[in-house]
């Protein structure tokens, strides 16, 4: 399975240039703990950053700055690691692990944003996948018990 079979395609973004105060109120009306902050292309949004929760607490709050002397740009996180849709879970999860983050925006070939994943994201589809190997014990007891149910000699 690709990443851009499993990613949000429903990502939240915003502007290196919105307000603290703005990308809070979207983000808790998004209900997401964190934005894909964009790069309009004009052939479409590449992303340049990403903020989180965390930041917002980190670098604003816990150091008792002025949200609003403040803006997206200067708090969001500039190193990005992307993951590209053709890239199987392995490789992401890998890289993620790599790179200490809990989620990576989603881009195409042309490296526009087309989603995001998460870790949460992963550990469901991985805890279901390991749901369904358990199963296997299981259905291989209940075959061997309806084949040497048959006749015997």
């Amino acid at each position: 399975m690709s990443i851009g079979q499993l990613c949000n395609r429903n990502t939240v973004i915003v502007r290196k240039e919105d307000s603290i105060a703005a990308t809070a109120k979207l983000m808790r009306e998004s209900h997401v703990g964190s934005v894909v902050v964009v790069e309009d292309t004009g052939t479409g949004a590449k992303p340049i950053g990403i903020l989180t929760d965390r930041d917002l607490v980190v670098e604003i709050l816990a150091a008792g700055l002025d949200p609003a002397a403040v803006g997206v740009g200067d708090i969001m996180s500039y190193e990005l690691a992307v993951a590209r849709e053709d890239e199987g879970l392995w490789d992401i999860m890998r890289r993620m692990r790599a790179k200490g983050v809990r989620r990576l925006p989603v881009v195409d070939g042309q490296g526009h944003l087309v989603g995001i994943v998460a870790s949460d994201d992963l550990l469901a589809l991985l805890a279901g996948e390991l749901g369904q190997l358990a199963k296997i014990a299981h259905q291989e007891r209940a075959r061997e018990q309806t084949q040497r149910s048959g006749p015997q000699p």
